[in-house]
């Protein structure tokens, strides 16, 4: 069975894309536990990271890298955070979010109704910043 993420990545269901690859895809969270809240997850369906590809493993910690420094610089956090928790759908996807302490790492704190024109700023705060790191063509 397709997951979701599968089916936003096929572009049948909506995503706000910051980062797309052949091998990998970055988009909003639509719960985040802060703003600039990014899931970073592979085009392959693999539910378990730990059954991921090294080369493939090694890509999607690249990329959540990137994420991450974008996120630290776009949002002024002093930390960025990395999550995998892999119950909510089963295809491999590294949370990466802006982080001052360890509270933000509570994903029952997640907002599922965040407005549109926040998460819509987000994403553009972050495709801002990954072009200034020099990723701008990985930038949707």
């Amino acid at each position: 069975m397709t997951t979701v993420f599968s089916k936003i990545i096929a572009g049948e269901l909506p995503g706000r894309f910051v980062w797309e690859d052949p091998e990998v895809v970055a988009f909003l969270t639509i719960a985040p536990v802060a703003p600039g809240h990014t899931l970073v997850v592979p085009r392959q369906e693999v539910d378990r990271w730990t059954d991921l590809e090294p080369g493939l493993l090694t890509r999607l910690n690249e990329v959540a890298q990137a994420v991450g420094k974008a996120v630290v610089g776009g949002f002024g956090a002093s930390r960025a955070g990395y999550l995998i928790a892999g119950f909510e759908v089963p295809h491999t996807h590294v949370h990466v979010f802006p982080a001052e302490d360890m509270s933000v790492f509570d994903l029952s704190r997640a907002d599922p109704d965040t407005p549109a024109e926040v998460s819509d700023a987000a994403a553009a705060t972050i495709r801002r910043a990954l072009r200034d790191l020099g990723h701008g063509e990985f930038v949707p």
